[in-house]
């Protein structure tokens, strides 16, 4: 096609940024609705990238390729996969709702502050971070992916350290000590993912003499590529480390907590349910696909640290004290499951990890923004801080547990059915792995109803007592939400029909096909 739609689809969010960012400080709501309608008019290209997308056709389609800098054979090359569409539709559809749940958190502080924040700087950055995310899920040259892999760190790293959570149990100077730490370490973690990775491109480069997907699937085709095996194994670890650490995967995950806790709401949503998401999904673009025997070789340990990661996180969800870093383990534990499924090396398991990244993404969203709503009203995230909000904001707590049953994964609900799936693909490949990631579920039924009990149930705490409900915009950002974990949980087939046709080209990537019932079916 001659209009280059995946570009517009990437470079309209940038210019939206740059736009926001130039608006006087005077005019903040100016600002908040420019990048409103940025977003909207983001939201509109992707869904236009999901309906000229055929699942039947091409594995890479609405194709761009330009001669960038020919000397080092980079090319700025775009592609999409049906995994790549559901990711992009994914960010440009949670951007509105970040936006329009954050439009107070950059407002002015009060009067004697030390910290002066610009408003039009926060939603510059939002959309900054969805034109990087967006062109990582359309890349098909290594080192164009590179890039915007590192370079969504600065937009983030400023969101985290100069826009966190106003609420803070010890005071503004250590609440801002403790966000500049936690900025520090997601940059310090993700940087140092991102040096061992750029190890690993320019290995690539020396071995295949291209960065482009394409050409090298095309080198593997007719044999005029062969790599050794010890060069692939440490070219995949270099690969793979980095987009543990985005993912973040254990042992490499203990900057998420420390992040999602010290960032407001939307900026957490942006963290685990948008930013992370480039770390799974490059694994299944890039370390599936261009190293599959290695990928072979590295499963078992794999499966045992996503193991670990569903069980540690499920479990230190349990016992935190703090809303939102309950929700950071959480989604440890989700990623676990994420990654189990990719490297289960099943197509149930790989459509299933592909489904959850989507349903995680619209249920952490619902369950943080809610949980945000929450926190700002009472200017407290410990869970011993609430009691009896029920029956005080009826809807607010009704919307609350409708994201909290979804992140259990209640049957009827989205997360369920790519749950399902991730742990029906990993039984029939490695069944005892399979049997005790179940017990990740129970521990999430765990955290989850405790964590409602606590805070929305019993008796009505004074300081929540004048508590009120939510208000139109609040309903604005939860009720879609909401509408589409049942509309996914109930019909998935819709999301189902673009990923599928991928994950079969994954499966045969790695030369993997599912195992045969043990049990013929009855004719």
């Amino acid at each position: 096609m001659s209009f280059p739609l995946l570009t517009t689809t990437a470079v309209l969010p940038a210019v939206g940024a740059v736009a926001t960012a130039a608006v006087p400080a005077a005019r903040r709501t100016a600002a908040k609705w420019l990048a409103l309608l940025v977003s909207l008019a983001t939201l509109a290209l992707a869904i236009a990238v999901v309906v000229r997308f055929d699942p039947g056709g091409a594995r890479y389609q609405l194709t761009e390729s330009h001669a960038w800098i020919s000397a080092f054979g980079v090319r700025y090359e775009l592609g999409v996969d049906g995994i790549g569409v559901a990711l992009i539709a994914l960010t440009a559809l949670l951007i509105p709702f970040v936006i329009l749940a954050g439009w107070h958190d950059a407002d002015p502080l009060e009067t004697g502050s030390r910290r002066w924040r610009p408003t039009q700087g926060f939603f510059a950055l939002i959309l900054a971070v969805e034109a990087m995310v967006i062109i990582s899920f359309e890349a098909t040259d290594v080192f164009l992916f590179y890039i915007f892999f590192e370079a969504m760190l600065i937009p983030m790293y400023f969101l985290i350290g100069g826009f966190g959570d106003r609420a803070h149990e010890h005071g503004e100077e250590t609440a801002s000590t403790q966000r500049s730490y936690a900025a520090v370490k997601f940059l310090l973690y993700n940087l140092a993912g991102g040096l061992i990775m750029l190890a690993a491109v320019i290995g690539l480069y020396v071995v295949a003499g291209t960065f482009s997907l394409s050409e090298i699937a095309h080198a593997r085709a007719d044999g005029s590529l062969h790599m050794a095996t010890s060069t692939e194994r440490w070219l995949f670890l270099g690969f793979f480390f980095a987009f543990a650490v985005k993912a973040p995967l254990w042992p490499l995950h203990t900057w998420l907590p420390n992040a999602m806790g010290e960032a407001t709401a939307p900026v957490a949503v942006l963290i685990t349910a948008v930013v992370d998401k480039v770390g799974t999904f490059a694994m299944l673009r890039f370390c599936l696909q261009l190293y599959p025997e290695a990928s072979k070789w590295a499963t078992p340990v794999i499966l045992v640290l996503a193991l670990i990661s569903i069980l540690y996180g499920a479990l230190l969800a349990v016992g935190q004290r703090d809303i939102k870093r309950l929700v950071a383990y959480a989604s440890i534990s989700h990623f676990g499951f994420i990654i189990l499924g990719i490297f289960a090396m099943t197509s149930q398991g790989q459509s299933g990890a592909t489904l959850y990244m989507v349903n995680h993404g619209i249920s952490t969203a619902a369950l943080l923004l809610v949980a945000g709503f929450l926190i700002s009203r009472r200017g407290s995230r410990l869970i011993a801080d609430y009691g009896g909000v029920q029956k005080v904001a009826p809807v607010l707590a009704g919307t609350f547990l409708i994201g909290g049953l979804a992140t259990l994964s209640l049957p009827g609900l989205a997360p369920f059915v790519s749950e399902f799936l991730v742990l029906v693909g990993t039984f029939t490949r490695h069944p005892a792995i399979g049997i005790i990631a179940t017990f990740g579920i129970v521990l999430a039924a765990l955290y989850t109803l405790v964590l409602y009990q606590r805070t929305m149930t019993g008796p009505v705490k004074p300081e929540v007592s004048a508590m009120p409900d939510l208000k139109v915009r609040e309903l604005v950002v939860v009720a879609p939400l909401i509408v589409l974990l049942i509309f996914l949980g109930v019909y998935p087939k819709p999301v189902a029909d673009i990923v599928n046709p991928a994950v079969k080209q994954t499966m045969s990537d790695v030369h993997q096909t599912d195992p045969k019932p043990e049990v013929e079916a009855a004719k």
